[in-house]
């Protein structure tokens, strides 16, 4: 049939059938009510938000038959807990940080950042484009969650500090709030990490439990207050070159959804996962200004701290690998994209982004 007969008959046949055929669908979409755990506060709008935007979405497109209602670290389980409800199915789903759960295996950190990893573009092409998500939905398996990407908040600030770091040996004895590899890091550096969840950084900082933290960048920290229980605001944060979020599903209630409701959720959680990095592109700018009107100190990691801290990392890795099938699996691959990726980005990304910054000092 040609494209136009097609369209022509097919326009005939909507309009024959719309009072029927259309309320017919409607009404035999089954009603489904799930719950998804956040790892974050509210008060983190944007991270908190990437969950109730994608549950916003999955509403409106399958017109309210499919509910998913967002619960803020804490009110169903503690944040740090909320992959275990996912996995022993007291929610259907949540949204968290896997790098929050290399406690249980290593390899849990390529979900979200490994030091000196992959920055936000290169993470997402990785997972989308090249082996990362099937090669982390496949170790998944053995906690029975299926992992979608959820967001990202693109490069992080190293870290808010009551004294100055001027060499590695300022870091010895440090107590300092840090998630994922990046603590194994720091801990080979004298730091001594503490996995605190986002809501319980400011108190244990001004209470003096901590002497540092790290978070994310100007926009939540600065809604976090840091700024106001430590001056020193260290950058790049080397440990999260990029921190991709992710919606973790039960495997098996995911399976049980009608087709065009797993097509729903799939779209949503990519609409969720675009929407975070761009909020926080344009937030931080502002943020970071803010902050240093406040009294904030901008200070840049020392050159012996970086080689110490890459050093140490790739040490680390070669250790794990050796001992950690699955982790030496993703790291070899995560690697060798990484490697292609920069030399991508030696010839034009940043080249490009070197001469609009030079450009922009010299007004």
């Amino acid at each position: 049939m040609k494209r136009r007969d097609f369209l022509t008959a097919a326009g005939a046949g909507v309009a024959a059938s719309a009072a029927v055929a259309m309320p017919a669908i409607a009404q035999s979409a089954p009603e489904v009510k799930w719950r998804c755990a956040s790892s974050f506060p509210k008060s983190l709008d944007t991270i908190y938000g990437a969950s109730e935007l994608m549950a916003k979405q999955v509403s409106d497109i399958t017109d309210g038959k499919f509910q998913i209602q967002i619960f803020a670290a804490g009110e169903i389980v503690p944040g740090l807990q909320a992959l275990d409800a996912t996995q022993n199915k007291t929610v259907e789903m949540s949204h968290s940080a896997s790098y929050y759960y290399v406690g249980k295996d290593p390899t849990f950190g390529f979900g979200t950042a490994v030091p000196f990893g992959l920055n936000a573009r290169q993470i997402n092409a990785w997972f989308l484009f090249g082996n990362g998500l099937t090669l982390m939905n496949d170790f998944y398996k053995k906690y029975g969650v299926v992992m979608f990407p959820g967001g990202n908040t693109g490069g992080q600030m190293g870290g808010w500090f009551r004294k100055e770091i001027k060499t590695v040996a300022d870091l010895q004895g440090l107590k300092m709030r840090i998630a994922g590899i990046g603590g194994q890091v720091l801990a080979k550096l004298g730091v001594v990490p503490q996995q605190l969840a986002g809501g319980d950084i400011y108190p244990a900082l001004e209470k003096g439990t901590i002497d540092a933290a790290e978070w994310v960048g100007p926009y939540d920290d600065e809604r976090l207050g840091l700024y106001k229980v430590a001056q020193y605001y260290y950058f790049p944060g080397w440990w999260e070159g990029s921190a991709a979020l992710n919606f973790f599903v039960n495997q098996e209630k995911l399976a049980e959804l009608p087709k065009n409701y797993r097509a729903a959720l799939t779209a949503a959680m990519a609409q969720a996962n675009e929407s975070m990095l761009a909020s926080y592109d344009a937030k931080n700018p502002i943020a970071v200004q803010s902050l240093v009107k406040a009294g904030t100190q901008l200070r840049r990691y020392p050159s012996d701290v970086m080689d110490a801290a890459y050093k140490a990392s790739h040490q680390l890795y070669d250790d794990i690998a050796a001992k950690n099938e699955d982790f030496k699996k993703v790291y070899e691959d995560m690697k060798a994209f990484r490697n292609n990726a920069y030399l991508w980005w030696q010839i034009v990304e940043f080249t490009y982004d070197d001469f609009m910054v030079r450009a922009r000092t010299r007004g």
